[in-house]
């Protein structure tokens, strides 16, 4: 839309639809809207629309449909993968879902919670725990991001190895389709079989399908409260060993199970204030392990014969269980501040990869190999979900290593790991989605049969390709 008559007749139809104080026009004023959290991904963009209902985001829809505009949805704008950001080209729209952000109904009989896709997450989990449920979904930017977001990424997080990913959660959807038309799934329903289930086209598709405008999301039992322990071991083989004893012991009281290496907690320590290991000696591998339960009895218990039982048998060194709810956020710190003492520390090349727990060890001692092999001096920055396969497996440069080198870098070690995770079966996304940042390479890992499927679908639902263009497929 180059055309200055037209685009700001197109503007004016925005204002219009949601108002003044609902389109955002000063590139100043657009700065948040166009750029990602990580400073990675930069954009610009006709307008900044920010509707304040479905129905108003119907009439956006329609109006881009009718003029061939690019529509670039976005949530809290907390993305890891450039999946909420603009082009350069200044062609396409932010469709902002900020300001719908109302909680329709919190039903704690049918254990489901009706909101818009606006809502942050941090405001999903209150509104929970206000009736006695307990939404499980937690997230080191749920303060600030959307459950939109969430959907449109299938996140992920630290609650999946006893809930699930968002999909998991989800019950119902309502979505505007890229020509307007509003579909209306929100159905607190566990059962329904009347066809294909449509909902989860639109979990995980990114934006590229339609907008995710309201959710049906489950609700479970509040936990009385959490076990929380740090425990130190040699081999990550023998924390896997732990994990599959835990679940086979504990059952669906094991409510997490996070993995890092000593360079991971060795960075914390060092660029992050009041941050220190709970343990006296260092060990190569570390696991933060949680228990909950509506009944708190015998819990503690459960955990503590659990771990003697690990020392005894050589697969865990030390260990100690939280005695306070404050030993137990203090454990959690440490394992939520890596991401940011990674950003103070260096540019790290980042790894979102998930593979079959099983195949966990070996995969890092063969990815451990090829990193060396080529780039000894380098700290491997290895942590994430163990319970759910899910690795964070990255590199760390240097803060001042010059741009072109880090690219090159990135080009050549994300080819070796991604080969590396394919030859096991695992994922090159596992939580944070493909965007911008794994489009070129998804065609490298997806079948010719998968990438059809894929294609055919957007075609579908979007033949006009206006909703996110240039994300994900």
């Amino acid at each position: 839309m180059q055309d200055p008559m037209k685009q700001k007749e197109f503007t004016s139809r925005l204002q219009h639809v949601v108002g003044e104080d609902g389109v955002i026009l000063n590139p100043v004023d657009q700065e948040f809207y166009v750029n990602d959290w990580l400073g990675k991904a930069h954009g610009r963009t006709v307008a900044v629309v920010r509707p304040r209902n479905t129905a108003e985001v119907s009439a956006i829809m329609r109006l881009c449909h009718q003029s061939q505009t690019p529509v670039v949805p976005q949530g809290g704008n907390t993305g890891m993968s450039g999946g909420a950001t603009p082009d350069m080209r200044g062609a396409q729209v932010v469709l902002s879902l900020s300001r719908m952000k109302r909680i329709h109904e919190v039903d704690p009989v049918n254990n489901t919670l009706t909101a818009d896709a606006g809502v942050i997450l941090a405001d999903i989990q209150k509104s929970a725990r206000d009736v006695g449920r307990y939404f499980p979904l937690s997230l080191g930017a749920e303060g600030s991001c959307t459950i939109g977001g969430n959907l449109a990424t299938n996140a992920g997080g630290t609650g999946v190895l006893r809930y699930g990913n968002t999909r998991d959660l989800t019950l119902g959807l309502e979505v505007v389709l890229p020509d307007g038309r509003i579909w209306n799934g929100l159905r607190g329903l566990r059962k329904d079989n009347t066809g294909y289930d449509l909902k989860d086209l639109f979990i995980g598709s990114e934006g590229s399908l339609g907008i995710i405008t309201g959710v049906v999301l489950k609700l479970f039992a509040a936990p009385a409260g959490r076990i929380s322990a740090w425990v130190g071991a040699q081999q990550l083989s023998h924390v896997v060993t732990l994990l599959n004893r835990l679940q086979s012991t504990c059952g669906p009281r094991l409510s997490a199970f996070e993995m890092m290496c000593a360079p991971s907690l060795a960075l914390v320590t060092q660029f992050l204030d009041g941050h220190a290991s709970p343990l006296q000696n260092s060990y190569p591998y570390y696991a933060l392990i949680e228990l909950a339960d509506t009944n708190m009895a015998g819990l503690q218990e459960m955990l503590q014969d659990a771990l003697s039982s690990a020392i005894e048998d050589n697969l865990i060194d030390d260990c100690v269980v939280a005695m306070s709810e404050a030993q137990s956020l203090a454990m959690w710190r440490l394992r939520e501040g890596i991401s940011m003492a990674q950003v103070k520390a260096g540019k790290a090349v980042k790894h979102d990869i998930a593979l079959p727990i099983s195949s966990l060890a070996t995969f890092v001692k063969e990815a451990d190999q090829t990193v060396f092999n080529s780039f000894p001096d380098l700290p491997i920055i290895n942590f994430g979900h163990i319970g759910d396969g899910n690795l964070h497996y990255n590199v760390l440069l240097p803060l001042d290593v010059a741009p072109t080198h880090y690219k090159e870098i990135t080009t050549e070690l994300n080819k070796r790991i991604h080969d590396l995770v394919a030859q096991f079966n695992g994922s090159i996304s596992a939580e944070h989605g493909v965007g911008t940042l794994r489009r070129d390479e998804l065609r490298r890992y997806k079948s010719s049969v998968e990438m059809d499927l894929l294609i055919s679908i957007k075609r579908a639902l979007d033949p006009n390709q206006i909703m996110n263009p240039g994300k994900l497929l």
